[in-house]
């Protein structure tokens, strides 16, 4: 209903600046030779030229329905645009929401990375000193099974027990044991 009010009015003033631009007017100076002639080239002319715009270019009504088109073809590209704007904006603020969450996931995990590395450190350090006591403490389990073996040979001797060629060889195996744990005493 609106278009159409403007389509009217948007006539009107054509047909009233068409009707303006027709009249002629004759300056003081001149001597009307051939009045007639003249009006007549003068209305030709004018007629040619409405004429040859019409055939040329669209008239003022097709004009302003082809500029209230293109005016509803950018309203919509307008209101299409908002709403894509809209949904990039809620779509950012989305993504930041989920920054600020992983940022934080983030933190803790590189704490609890840094409490695991620490632990782990101490392990190994545990470890080291565990394996330095085992291996120092081999010397010693060593003497002390060697003790066993001499105490074990001496209680089979003393029950009554013989001392054959593998019993010797054990002997020996045991005094060897002797002199390995012992490398300063011949």
């Amino acid at each position: 209903m609106r278009r159409n009010g403007k389509n009217i009015w948007m006539v009107f003033l054509t047909v009233t600046l068409l009707l303006s631009g027709c009249v002629s007017q004759e300056k003081p100076g001149q001597s009307p030779v051939a009045p007639h002639l003249v009006e007549m080239q003068q209305s030709d002319a004018i007629a040619k030229r409405f004429q040859e715009s019409n055939a040329q270019s669209p008239s003022a009504v097709e004009s302003a329905i082809e500029l209230s088109e293109r005016y509803a073809k950018l309203s919509e590209d307008a209101a299409a645009l908002r709403q894509q704007n809209q949904n990039v904006m809620a779509k950012n603020q989305q993504l930041n929401d989920q920054i600020v969450e992983l940022e934080a996931q983030l933190k803790q995990a590189q704490k609890e990375l840094n409490e695991a590395n620490e632990l782990l450190i101490e392990m190994r350090i545990e470890l080291n000193s565990w394996k330095s006591n085992i291996l120092g403490f081999q010397d010693e389990m060593r003497d002390a099974q060697t003790a066993q073996l001499e105490a074990l040979f001496k209680i089979l001797i003393l029950l009554g027990g013989q001392v054959t060629v593998e019993s010797a060889n054990h002997e020996r195996v045991g005094a060897d044991v002797a002199s390995l744990s012992h490398p300063d005493q011949p």
